[in-house]
């Protein structure tokens, strides 16, 4: 059985925007939703964009099923201490939804503006490593002096992303699951044997072709705006979207972080969940 999440970037997007998305999507039959963290939105540096934690968690106070996570936190913007506790709160308040996406960070831009963290990637993915066994420490997984209290009352599955070997020696050391970033899709069937005993999710960008739309207008203006993403980017009507994903399921994919290029239209949500979600087994929508 395979897991549906809505891939939601915070940007241009009010907050109440954000969550009435996510109660469609909680309606339409996804098992979560995931943000990504950025002080900037990448390439748009005068964009809006919410912070990452703050807007989970003001969504989890909105919904009730819908599990939330990101893809992916970056490390160097929290102390490990700080993250811990944040993790362990929002995983209590939300009775166990909280799933903690982590990875080294994709923008180095953000770091040189902010001051924030490390521009070489190298030394960011080493200190991700630390930062991992720190908070595992926290949380008092790891033998070490330093629990935080109080204890999780709620597991807290760890998602990476990222594709290079230090990232992929991190994903077999700690992750419960592992994530391939959509413009890295190419890679999947070379690098699923190097993750270890971690779950496979995937975050792929759908042109997703309506009931009634018009098959080559949505297919160019997906092309035209996320076309860089290669085989990252997937367009089609319900049957043919049914086929590409029961294809990467067989290939042991066991969770989809959908990115709508049309940002998450809540008729796009609903449509997507009877005619797709419901292809699936397990995957049966529920009722809006």
């Amino acid at each position: 059985m395979v897991e549906w999440y809505l891939f939601l970037p915070q940007v241009r997007l009010s907050a109440a925007d954000i969550v009435e998305r996510a109660r469609h999507a909680e309606g339409s039959g996804f098992d979560g939703v995931a943000f990504i963290d950025h002080l900037e939105a990448p390439g748009l540096p005068d964009e809006s964009i919410w912070e990452a934690m703050g807007i989970a968690s003001w969504v989890a106070a909105k919904t009730e099923r819908l599990r939330i996570g990101h893809l992916v936190l970056c490390d160097a913007f929290r102390h490990p201490a700080v993250l811990a506790k944040q993790a362990v709160t929002l995983s209590d308040a939300s009775e166990g939804r909280f799933d903690l996406g982590l990875g080294a960070g994709s923008w180095p831009a953000e770091f040189a503006r902010f001051a924030v963290g490390q521009e070489d990637p190298k030394a960011r993915v080493a200190q991700l490593g630390r930062n991992l066994e720190l908070i595992r420490e926290y949380w008092g997984d790891e033998t070490g002096e330093t629990v935080q209290s109080p204890r999780r009352s709620h597991p807290i599955p760890l998602v990476l992303g990222g594709t290079g070997p230090r990232m992929m020696e991190l994903v077999r050391r700690h992750a419960d699951w592992w994530n391939v970033p959509a413009n890295h899709l190419d890679r999947l069937s070379k690098l699923a044997a190097e993750a270890g005993p971690a779950q496979v999710s995937i975050q792929q960008m759908v042109g997703f072709v309506r009931a009634g739309d018009d098959p080559k207008a949505v297919r160019e203006v997906s092309a035209r705006r996320f076309g860089n993403l290669g085989a990252g980017l997937a367009c089609g009507d319900a049957d043919e979207l049914i086929g590409h994903f029961g294809g990467l399921a067989a290939q042991g994919v066991e969770r989809f972080y959908v990115w709508f290029a049309d940002f998450a239209k809540p008729d796009s949500l609903h449509e997507f969940g009877e005619s797709v979600i419901k292809a699936f087994p397990g995957g049966a929508a529920a009722p809006r």
